[in-house]
């Protein structure tokens, strides 16, 4: 139950934290020449990441000229790798969710339901946790890479001594930090699911099966030595009980045989 109400909550939040971010950052340039100075240069970037086609313009503090720079790194695959395991596992939840709340006949109808859902499970936890900690990585480097003092060593007027280049405004990772959050978190609800879903594959169905019908089998077993004992010890006074009775026949031949001989005289 956990599964249906969070998994689709919990991917909601890790690819609209991640594919929905827009940032900005904003560094300075004074130059001894205060005409030629930018004391607010904005840079936006955002999902998905590729921060070598960001670009922007500073001034060289050598008249009006400006030349354009770009930021470094393309971290791309890890974000959209990210995202789509999100998206997938958004989808899959919503079907799985529909099946166990109306189709639940159907689904235990055969084994076939519960072992596809037990797959599946099983490849999406694995997913989670390498995306996850694939981003994560990402992540680190997106925020060096758009350090505002690393932009700073981008731009040929902050190589002048006679140049003053500083931070204004740095890019705020809050959304993000919570994307990577809650990617481990789906990865924790995913692995923790798998044994409720194994439960319901014929897997774990024909072990507790077994156990019984071995004990079952056992004990007939026991009952069949017991009768077998039983009939040995029937057989042996049976013949007991037989060898007394031809005695006892033999006496009253012996005797009757006579007696009716001498009346037959």
């Amino acid at each position: 139950m956990c599964m249906v109400i969070f998994a689709p909550l919990f991917a909601i939040f890790a690819f609209a934290t991640c594919g929905g971010y827009t940032g900005q950052l904003r560094v300075s340039v004074d130059c001894m020449e205060r005409t030629n100075s930018n004391l607010s240069i904005a840079i936006d970037f955002g999902y998905p990441f590729r921060l070598h086609q960001v670009w922007f313009e500073a001034p060289l503090c050598e008249g009006m000229r400006r030349e354009r720079l770009f930021l470094i790194g393309d971290f791309s695959s890890s974000a959209e790798f990210f995202v789509t395991i999100a998206v997938f596992a958004f989808l899959y939840s919503l079907m799985a969710t529909v099946v166990y709340i109306f189709f639940q006949n159907k689904y235990r109808e055969n084994n076939r339901g519960p072992l596809i859902d037990f797959v599946v499970t099983v490849v999406f936890s694995f997913m989670w946790l390498v995306s996850s900690s694939a981003w994560a990585k990402a992540l680190s480097d997106v925020k060096v890479a758009t350090d505002p003092d690393e932009v700073q060593d981008l731009m040929s007027a902050c190589k002048v001594m006679t140049n003053k280049c500083g931070s204004v405004q740095g890019p705020r990772w809050s959304g993000l930090n919570t994307s990577v959050v809650f990617g481990f978190l789906n990865f924790v609800l995913w692995a923790g699911n798998i044994w409720f879903v194994f439960k319901e594959t014929g897997w774990h169905k024909g072990g507790a099966v077994r156990y019984p019908g071995g004990t079952t089998e056992k004990q007939p077993g026991t009952c069949n030595q017991q009768s077998y004992n039983q009939g040995s010890f029937d057989q042996s006074g049976g013949s007991y009980s037989g060898q007394g009775d031809l005695e006892q026949a033999s006496e009253y031949s012996q005797v009757g045989g006579p007696t009716s001989y001498s009346n037959q005289m």
